[in-house]
């Protein structure tokens, strides 16, 4: 039982050492640069802020 343990697990260290094909030149893999592509949205946030601090002056000086 232990011979067949034994050739079991040196098959496998055998078959993960050969699993790569390391009988040659090593090529640098290639990436391709990922292409981002980004919908542009319109958005009311950029007047939303201005017209709070306005509604907050005005309640300042009504409430004076």
């Amino acid at each position: 039982m232990k011979k067949i343990a034994l050739a079991a697990a040196l098959s496998m260290a055998a078959t993960s050492a050969f699993a790569g094909g390391m009988g040659g030149k090593y090529a640098e893999p290639v990436v391709e640069p990922a292409v981002i592509v980004e919908d542009t949205k319109s958005s009311s946030a950029g007047i939303i802020v201005p017209l709070m601090l306005l509604l907050v002056v005005a309640a300042a000086v009504a409430a004076k």
